[in-house]
């Protein structure tokens, strides 16, 4: 099984980060190298561009791939399925302007030029609304482009909007919402070693921002402990192996959402509990 992931750039640590999280270590990588084993003997990852990675999973380099859900949409691959939003490297792909020019929608921009680094995603959604544009395909610096005259309009990536501020751009009409997705080539996507790699990454997000909560409560206090624990399908209860035991104390486990750790631990030591611990989790499989 290979997996295709972004060589370098700003998906690069983010999504080695993740594969370490989700048990696949990586044995042998180094900067400059082409591929790298992990620990599964089974899979084994490439570096490529990220613009790069559709088209080798489409023509099988590659059985999965890791990359913007932009680049995927771009690459105008058919034969290949999105398997799970990782949900990093957020970003939209919009249209925009010069603020204090006269092209304030869509429809304003027929007969016009439109420079962007996406022309398939750019020809898509002009295609959508009917208008048709003339689209100029340029690399790197395309928000200048409107002020030398080259271009009446962009479409280009914006996570903040800074970018389009400092050039006195305003957003006409967003193009596309993108994120970080795993997906897979058609022919492979029921291979259980591709159900293998799901369920790690999926486990490593599921995880994040939980908590994981365990204490000891008096057999008698139970019912007011279960009432404040906000947890996931509701705590675990099982007894304490202790013949001076003379409570009945039981022990509670539960899962709950980082941001309600404070409330619940005061709440719940107000209820009865005692000894309450808090650890991270590093994965949940659901």
């Amino acid at each position: 099984m290979r997996i295709a992931v972004p060589n370098k750039g700003r998906l690069h640590e983010p999504t080695i980060d993740l594969l370490e999280r989700a048990g696949l270590h990586l044995e042998n990588g180094a900067d400059r190298k082409l591929y790298a084993d992990t620990v599964d003997p089974d899979v084994t990852v490439l570096f490529a561009r990220a613009a790069d990675i559709p088209e080798y999973v489409a023509d099988g380099a590659a059985d999965l791939g890791i990359t913007g859900f932009d680049q995927v949409c771009e690459a105008r691959v058919d034969n290949v399925e999105e398997l799970l939003d990782l949900e990093f490297g957020r970003c939209r792909l919009v249209l925009a302007a010069p603020e204090d020019g006269d092209i304030t929608s869509v429809d304003d921009l027929a007969g016009k030029i439109v420079a962007t680094e996406f022309p398939n995603i750019t020809a898509d959604f002009f295609a959508d609304t009917g208008i048709e544009p003339d689209i100029v395909e340029v690399s790197g610096a395309t928000e200048l482009t409107p002020h030398v005259e080259m271009a009446d309009a962009i479409v280009d990536i914006t996570s903040t909007g800074t970018t389009l501020k400092m050039n006195r751009l305003a957003v006409v009409d967003e193009v596309l919402s993108s994120s970080v997705r795993l997906f897979g080539r058609d022919d492979v996507v029921e291979d259980p070693k591709v159900g293998e790699v799901r369920t790690a990454l999926s486990s490593v997000k599921h995880a994040e921002g939980k908590r994981y909560l365990m204490m000891n409560v008096p057999q008698d206090k139970l019912g007011d402990v279960r009432e404040v624990i906000p947890g996931l399908g509701g705590p675990t209860i099982m007894d304490i192996a202790d013949e001076n035991n003379e409570e009945e104390t039981v022990a509670v486990h539960a899962v709950v959402d980082e941001s309600d750790v404070f409330e619940t631990i005061t709440e719940v030591k107000a209820a009865g509990a005692s000894d309450i611990l808090v650890t991270e989790i590093e994965r949940l499989v659901e």
